[in-house]
């Protein structure tokens, strides 16, 4: 059983990886982009490209891989999104489920339909004995990378000046205008560093969930649940909320696989049937 729930941290911790990104964006920047998950498979794929064709070593494609999306995050936003941030929710919704799906065709027309592997180095690999419980190595290498990257992101966000900026940005554009801030700068730093944050979780997930050229349309369901699950007030609800439905998740298909993902279904409509606007509310 301590097995298991290691092992539901691990997945929780990188669900909330690769959500984190769309946390930012949906909770702070008041965009719905549901064609996040096509910025973790860039991630994912540009690991699978670096490792197997180039020989790059697996840790030195992770800042790669974070720098790679973040780099098609700021083009995307620079060229297209920022024409979207005034539009209705439904607009959103509409232009990004649209490149959700041409992604879903460039990739399978570039690199194939076939599911994608990565070889993870050899101290990467096998499981250590703690007290008895049998931890991945790997598994516990996500832990404490993206437990570090959570703490980083939460003090960025409601400690630095950045955070104060994006936050006012977000509140009312035309005062922070007014005040000096550059709002346009603000957005498009902020969208292509989520954006890297969903190619990082893509890079370090690819061994664990699979990558194929459907990975942004499994996943959207997941990501967007951890982030209504969470609330948008902050880091901490989403991080909660990855956890909570990660341990459940992995128990479910370990102890009752017959059912499925309808545990953190349940979860999630239990939770949302107590607390509407989520774990942890933005004030108002």
């Amino acid at each position: 059983m301590l097995t298991i729930l290691f092992d539901g941290i691990a997945y929780g911790m990188l669900l909330f990886v690769l959500a984190a990104g769309l946390a930012v964006t949906l909770g702070l920047m008041n965009f719905v982009n549901l064609a996040h998950g096509a910025f973790a498979m860039a991630g994912g794929y540009a690991t699978v490209i670096l490792m197997n064709r180039f020989g790059v070593p697996f840790l030195l494609c992770l800042p790669l891989a974070f720098l790679f999306s973040a780099v098609l995050g700021f083009i995307f936003e620079r060229l297209l999104y920022r024409h979207m941030y005034e539009r209705s929710h439904l607009d959103q919704v509409l232009f990004s489920i649209g490149l959700v799906f041409m992604s879903i065709a460039a990739t399978d027309y570039l690199m194939g339909s076939q599911q994608q592997n990565i070889h993870l180095p050899a101290y990467l690999q096998g499981r250590v004995f703690i007290g008895g419980v049998g931890i991945g190595i790997y598994r516990l290498f996500i832990v404490v990378l993206c437990g570090l990257m959570a703490l980083g992101l939460q003090w960025m966000l409601a400690k630095t000046r950045f955070g104060s900026q994006l936050r006012a940005a977000v509140d009312d554009r035309r005062a922070a205008r007014g005040l000096g801030i550059p709002v346009v700068k603000v957005f498009a730093i902020t969208f292509a560093f989520g954006s890297g944050l969903a190619g990082l979780g893509g890079a370090l997930g690819a061994e664990i969930v699979g990558l194929d050229p459907t990975f942004p349309l499994k996943f959207m369901l997941y990501f967007l649940i951890v982030v209504t699950v969470g609330g948008t007030s902050s880091l901490t609800g989403p991080l909660l909320a990855a956890l909570m439905l990660g341990v459940a998740d992995v128990m479910g298909k370990y102890l009752v696989p017959q059912l499925g993902a309808f545990i953190i279904y349940a979860i999630m409509l239990a939770v949302l049937m107590l607390r509407p606007q989520g774990l942890f509310a933005r004030g108002r």
